[in-house]
């Protein structure tokens, strides 16, 4: 605060927990607008629909695209829901929408996949509500981007239909393709063999990396991407849990809105004091 700067209003502070530990904050980075159905699936019945794995700690949230013709193309939508669902094959991951008899794979919303974003010191959430500050605490953090995975299952699946298409070809009775080496117009004349020379004895010796921590950051590296595979076999195995998706103006979001703020008037009292505090503060 500047020299001359007035106090403008004193707000008391109200600190609650009625939610917890299942509060969270959800960043959309890509989208510009409310997280909401488009019209025109609104008018489908089309709705948001939502999944979790608790264990890995991976959120995934399906919104509805806006399919009129003038802003989607129908075509490509299926070729894109093809990947989708050749994807979900791979990873073996039952996807939400089922289809019907003779229905084709469509591109039909936009799924948006959580990564989790660690805390660096307490986070919170304030609401300042009848001239007082309602603080509740946040968990976890999560940014949720769109996943576009299918597009590896299209490029994979392109790449296996070239493969077998070349393999039929060669099956045919046609001589192999020429090694590049031998269809070359000029071909560098082959290396004349040196002779043998006289054989000598080599001394070798193991000596340690002199670069300090050289050996230990190979190791690193390993261990961390060992670790990695692990997380990724075990996020893939785990199963989805369906979530129920309110929006901001359903009654059970009003419920849990009205949870943040603290129904008890007790007075806190605190265990440490300035020089505490300060001595806490990293860097001071």
């Amino acid at each position: 605060m500047e020299t001359g700067d007035r106090i403008v209003s004193v707000l008391p502070v109200h600190l609650s927990n009625n939610l917890a530990p299942n509060l969270q904050l959800h960043q959309f980075p890509l989208l510009n607008r409310s997280l909401e159905v488009p019209p025109s699936a609104t008018a489908s019945g089309k709705r948001i629909r939502a999944r979790l794995k608790s264990a890995t700690r991976r959120l995934e949230v399906h919104v509805p695209v806006d399919h009129r013709p003038e802003v989607w193309n129908a075509e490509k939508s299926k070729e894109l829901g093809a990947g989708r669902m050749e994807d979900d094959k791979e990873k073996n991951q039952v996807s939400g929408s089922k289809l019907k008899e003779g229905e084709e794979p469509r591109l039909s919303e936009v799924r948006y996949r959580s990564e989790e974003i660690p805390h660096v010191g307490a986070y919170l959430l304030g609401v300042v509500r009848d001239g007082a500050l309602h603080l509740h605490p946040i968990n976890e953090t999560h940014q949720l981007r769109p996943t576009l995975t299918y597009l590896d299952a299209l490029n994979r699946k392109s790449w296996r239909s070239r493969g077998t298409d070349s393999d039929a070809e060669s099956s045919d009775g046609s001589p192999p393709p020429p090694d590049p080496d031998d269809a070359s117009p000029v071909s560098s004349p082959k290396k004349a063999k040196k002779p043998a020379g006289e054989a000598k004895d080599v001394q070798v010796a193991a000596r340690k990396a002199e670069e300090k921590g050289g050996r230990d950051l190979q190791g690193g590296l390993s261990a961390m991407r060992r670790e990695m595979l692990m997380s990724l076999r075990a996020e893939e195995e785990e199963e989805w849990q369906a979530l129920a998706y309110h929006g901001p103006e359903s009654a059970e979001s009003s419920e849990a809105y009205e949870a943040i703020f603290a129904q008890s008037g007790e007075m806190l009292q605190s265990e440490s004091n300035v020089t505490i505090f300060l001595r806490s503060i990293h860097g001071l």
